[in-house]
């Protein structure tokens, strides 16, 4: 094993699909241009719910066209395999093949025995319409018999239905389409996974038990019950006449996040092995933080009975971390987790301000998330690409943000004349507080 001082992680490859675009340049482009991918909902019913919109990722189809292209033996393969995955799952494997064919890893560059997988995803809810024959099966004058289900019911699931929806699938159909035998996990936090995810790989590579590592993330919240889930137990954007303005993060008006969906993958590889190969070098990972900090450890609740306090101490704690020892000024810029809802916003907020000072001090704050809400899982991920793909040029400025709010004291990129810097924190967090930080740099 070697010194995990002597190993970097360096990033060669990358495979989006989002509400804007299934292409890492088209999505960056989009942020600058101010583009929203915030519309009218399809996948679920229009006027039952308390919103009617949402960001869907409306490029991807499923189509086998959309994982890039692969030899026909993969592609016959993955297409007789997406009849055990649903669409978080596919766009996980699509994201993965992208990102594989990105950095030009082919089956010729690297060792199946230490290549793997590291994936963020969240728990995936099955379609109500996979019990719908077998529940009725077991009603009687429209009431539904438990004592039936046994006999009735359940014969008539799919025998393979929970291989449609298990969190840890996308890693594992992955690796088997790659044959890749490394390292495999699965992290399930929500937000949080794909920092999470991050942090996981650059220590399976730092500390040698692999030199290269497919990582990503994968989440909806456009779903007829996780949407209803969300509409539910969280605080949502209201409808709005132009749905593209109802993400405002940091606006004094902002009042919800808005549900969405997408993936997205790196390629991790040690540099020795990168450079052995020739690869081209995007950026590299240097820092990493995750921390959870739940509400019920506190007292402090405002007057609803809300924490108020355990997100801000999360998220500062993982800013801490991700920083290291540097000196916050070599921080070109920060990925803000953006939520849009009053309080999220706000604790985040003070976290920044805790960590880097006050505005003056502070480097510049955007988020993707006034253009496509909350992604769920796939976000962080997302977002640190859009984040990686802007180094060395112009920021995409906070989209909605009319009037910054006077409880939000960062300094919020307004402009696309905005230097993205050398090297950026992305940050995200879960409303139970789990958060998650990575700091990706140019490579030097």
């Amino acid at each position: 094993m070697e010194n995990s001082s002597s190993r970097r992680v360096v990033i060669t490859g990358l495979g989006v699909v989002c509400p804007l675009g299934n292409d890492p340049d088209r999505l960056v482009q989009a942020l600058r241009d101010g583009e929203s991918g915030i519309g009218p909902l399809t996948q679920v019913p229009q006027g039952v719910l308390s919103i009617d919109y949402g960001a869907e990722a409306s490029d991807f189809t499923g189509d086998i066209s959309d994982y890039g292209p692969m030899d026909k033996s993969l592609q016959r393969t993955i297409r007789k395999g997406s009849k055990v995955m649903c669409r978080e799952i596919e766009m996980g494997v699509a994201v993965a093949q992208l990102a594989l064919h990105n950095a030009g890893l082919d089956e010729g560059s690297r060792d199946r025995d230490r290549t793997g997988v590291i994936y963020g995803c969240d728990y995936i809810m099955s379609l109500p319409e996979e019990f719908a024959t077998g529940i009725q099966k077991c009603l009687e004058d429209g009431e539904f018999k438990f004592e039936k289900w046994g006999q009735h019911g359940k014969p008539e699931i799919n025998p393979l239905w929970l291989l449609k929806y298990l969190p840890n699938m996308p890693a594992s159909h992955i690796a088997i389409y790659n044959d890749l035998r490394g390292p495999n996990n699965s992290i399930t936090v929500r937000e949080a996974s794909a920092g999470a995810a991050i942090a996981e790989a650059y220590s399976t590579i730092t500390r040698g038990h692999a030199d290269v590592l497919v990582v990503g993330s994968t989440g909806s919240r456009i779903h007829p019950l996780r949407t209803l889930h969300a509409s539910l137990q969280e605080q949502l954007a209201t409808n709005q006449s132009d749905p593209s303005t109802m993400s405002r993060p940091f606006d004094e008006s902002r009042n919800g996040s808005v549900v969405g969906e997408g993936a997205a993958a790196m390629i991790f590889e040690t540099l020795e092995h990168a450079q052995a190969r020739g690869a081209t070098i995007l950026g590299e990972v240097i820092g990493y933080g995750s921390s959870a900090v739940g509400p019920q450890t506190l007292l402090t609740q405002d007057a609803d009975g809300e924490d108020t306090t355990h997100l801000r101490t999360a998220i500062a704690n993982v800013l801490r971390a991700a920083l290291g020892d540097r000196d916050p000024a070599s921080v070109g810029h920060i990925h803000a987790h953006g939520l849009g809802t009053p309080s999220c916003d706000r604790q985040e907020a003070e976290a920044i301000e805790e960590v880097f000072g006050d505005v003056a001090k502070q480097p510049p704050v955007t988020t993707a998330k006034g253009h496509f809400g909350n992604l769920g899982a796939g976000g962080g991920m997302v977002e640190a690409i859009a984040s990686l793909k802007s180094l060395g040029g112009s920021l995409f400025p906070i989209r909605n943000l009319a009037n910054l709010a006077s409880d939000c004291p960062i300094a919020a990129c307004t402009s696309t004349s905005t230097s993205a810097g050398d090297s950026f924190i992305s940050v995200n967090v879960t409303p139970q507080g789990q958060a998650s930080a990575i700091m990706i740099t140019s490579f030097q």
